[in-house]
């Protein structure tokens, strides 16, 4: 089959990309290739069975169109210091006018009005403060919380626009491998069940996310793509009373905070904040199954959950970042029977495994009712343990009681990212024709930024076809 724009992957980068050709009239087919399910259609059986049931061919909470992230919480950071290192490319200020531009998107297909975080000046500074004596840094980021139940529904009119349209969307078709001749791209080989066929395109978007990282980072392997190592986030989901998180909940809604504990003074940092949450279960190829969190608009738990994640850069001569993380979540499930662990911090500082019914005699529930009580610590790497033991006791002078002896930690938390796809500032790999975006790419990190570097990316392919989608910006920021 032969088309015009060949998107590999449904998550926001490549939806973006489509809505922003579409919303300039780009008369070029475009067809978007997802390994999972319509939005509509995706469900987790775990609502019902309260377990885990590994999901096959694939896991709807990862896969899917929409992506994994818009099915974990759903919230868009609206400041460009969030999000990975897109600005680094772009430029901080176009990088700004993006996210306000894609964010007025968001709003038009249904997202909540309200911004989280802004309009308490004084009680912001007050968190700073504290956030200085301990070391650490404050992003006050604004926060728009899309919300999992209502991020189905969002995401849902924008699939359904897309089809109105006449994008052509492949659902349950994977993508085995990129086609690439003498340093340019044609397209692609898919498969639908045992059938491969190819698939021509004058410009082929890889857009995987962090699902697909580990096979982009394959593709650079085999098509000499150029890339540089990328970094992997271990970690852990904490977990904790809202009592504990109170203020800060009520403030910023999610505070970011970065920290370089000793003694290796690696970058360690909260993400995901989910006030009222749930910690979730997310499973990946091979049976990975990895911890992650999500919150409703409505429907509230009496926790609070946060994912610590301390950055891991390596050098020569290791290469394999991603296989690294992975063996260090294989080795968790092994010790969880193929479960989440979780621990109490009291628990590691006192050098003990967490049993079963001592969980039952804690202030904090866990709401991940499967997780298996043990150890973390047999599995985590004693660099990274001790870098999320001594962040966790700095985060205790921002939010006193974060460091409570009944404080839940979960494990594994993995953020896979791609190398870093060497890129020019208009999207153009080392190879012609093609282009990577989003999480997939190693320049973005969650759903504003990649959905950012979607429109960056139907901006460059309109440009490329004679038409200045840039006035749209300066519209809106007029």
């Amino acid at each position: 089959m032969k088309t015009d724009v060949l998107i590999i992957g449904a998550g926001p980068a490549g939806i973006f990309t489509a809505i922003e050709l579409i919303r300039h009239n780009y008369h070029g087919k475009i067809t978007m290739v997802e390994k999972g399910l319509p939005v509509d259609q995706r469900r987790c059986p775990k609502t019902t069975t309260k377990r885990c049931v590994n999901c096959k061919p694939n896991c709807n909470i990862t896969t899917g169109f929409s992506g994994a992230g818009a099915f974990s919480d759903g919230k868009l950071s609206l400041s460009c210091e969030v999000g990975g290192s897109l600005p680094e490319l772009i430029g901080e200020n176009y990088a700004q006018e993006l996210i306000d531009y894609t964010d007025s998107i968001y709003l038009e297909f249904g997202a909540d009005s309200t911004v989280e975080g802004i309009n308490a000046y004084e009680k912001v500074k007050e968190i700073r403060k504290n956030a200085i004596r301990a070391g650490l840094k404050l992003v006050d980021c604004p926060i728009r919380h899309l919300g999992t139940e209502k991020a189905h529904t969002l995401y849902l009119s924008i699939q359904n626009w897309l089809i109105e349209k006449g994008v052509e969307i492949l659902f349950s078709h994977e993508c085995n491998r990129l086609i690439i001749e003498d340093a340019k791209c044609a397209g692609a080989y898919l498969r639908r069940g045992g059938d491969e066929f190819e698939c021509y395109a004058a410009h082929t978007i890889v857009a995987t996310g962090r699902r697909g990282a580990d096979w982009l980072e394959r593709q650079c392997a085999q098509f000499n793509i150029a890339h540089q190592p990328g970094t992997v986030d271990i970690g852990v989901r904490v977990e904790v009373r809202n009592e504990v998180m109170e203020f800060v909940n009520n403030v910023l809604y999610e505070s970011k905070l970065i920290g370089y504990p000793l003694p290796f003074k690696n970058k360690v940092r909260t993400f995901c904040q989910n006030p009222g949450g749930y910690v979730s279960q997310e499973n990946y190829d091979n049976e990975l199954a990895v911890v992650n969190g999500h919150s409703f608009k409505d429907q509230k738990s009496n926790n609070t959950n946060v994912a610590i994640l301390c950055s891991h850069n390596f050098s020569d001569p290791f290469n394999q970042p991603i296989a690294y993380a992975q063996k260090v979540g294989e080795l968790t499930n092994m010790l969880g029977n193929g479960h989440i662990l979780v621990q109490r911090f009291g628990d590691i500082l006192d050098g003990k495994r967490t049993w079963q019914k001592e969980l039952s005699h804690s202030n904090v529930v866990p709401t991940l009712p499967d997780a298996v009580a043990g150890d973390i610590t047999a599995a985590m790497p004693y660099r990274a343990m001790t870098n999320i033991i001594n962040f966790i006791h700095s985060v205790d002078t921002v939010v006193p009681g974060f460091a409570a002896p009944e404080t839940l930690l979960y494990s594994p938390e993995l953020k896979f990212y791609s190398n870093k796809i060497r890129m020019d500032a208009d999207l153009n790999t080392n190879i012609a024709g093609l282009h990577c975006l989003g999480d997939s790419s190693g320049w973005t990190r969650g759903l504003m930024m990649a959905s950012v570097m979607g429109v960056l990316m139907g901006k460059k392919l309109l440009a490329a076809d004679g038409v200045d989608p840039d006035g749209a910006v300066a519209a809106i920021n007029a």
